[in-house]
């Protein structure tokens, strides 16, 4: 499937094949090609909790208001991240670089994220949010579907996952064969209300 495509199909599918077994290479490609999302200094901050337990799976879907496609989907992600990946050995992050490059920039990173907090967690939001669209694209152009998730309990997902004290969960994200088509698109605001030239206009 071409890549404007999958944009155009993408939906957020609620009710999922619970028969379809997805193969382990689906799986693995899919991984593959959100492992390449973009982040800010290639910190790679994205970590992708893939719940595979059937009884996890019920808990979670518990904490995320009994929704169908958390235990039904054939893959379900808590998208989350690690906020001080920045100052975990960040020389790994341009180990292939040529040595100039990285001499440039490894300093940069500690003098960019050092002792801002807001910047850090931010930086876990825009990575993990970046991740999600493309894993969606990625298993639209599969021939699967998906829908993100923020309808749950924070907390109560985090505990079950044993999510680290430095980490914070952006959102979940399930993926699998839709046993049921998406609801028809409920709105679209026009292009010019949300496409701004230059500058809000002035009050």
């Amino acid at each position: 499937m071409y890549t404007l495509t999958a944009i155009q199909e993408r939906r957020s599918v609620k009710h999922y094949d619970t028969s379809f077994d997805m193969p382990q290479a689906d799986i693995d490609r899919l991984l593959d090609l959100a492992l390449l999302s973009p982040t800010s200094f290639n910190i790679q901050n994205w970590r992708f909790v893939l719940i595979k337990d059937p009884e996890l799976k019920k808990s979670v879907r518990a904490a995320a208001w009994d929704q169908a496609q958390v235990e039904e989907a054939q893959l379900t992600f808590v998208l989350c991240g690690d906020i001080k990946a920045y100052g975990r050995e960040p020389e790994r992050y341009w180990q292939n670089a040529p040595e100039e490059i990285g001499n440039t920039l490894v300093p940069m990173i500690g003098n960019f994220y050092n002792g801002r907090e807001s910047v850090q967690r931010d930086e876990v939001m825009r990575s993990c949010g970046i991740a999600a669209q493309t894993l969606m694209l990625a298993a639209k152009a599969m021939g699967y579907d998906s829908c993100p998730m923020i309808g749950f309990d924070r907390d109560r997902v985090a505990e079950l996952i044993h999510l680290p004290d430095d980490h914070e969960i952006a959102m979940m994200l399930v993926i699998g064969k839709a046993a049921q088509p998406a609801r028809p698109r409920g709105g679209q605001l026009p292009r010019e209300e949300v496409v701004i030239e230059n500058f809000f206009p002035a009050d």
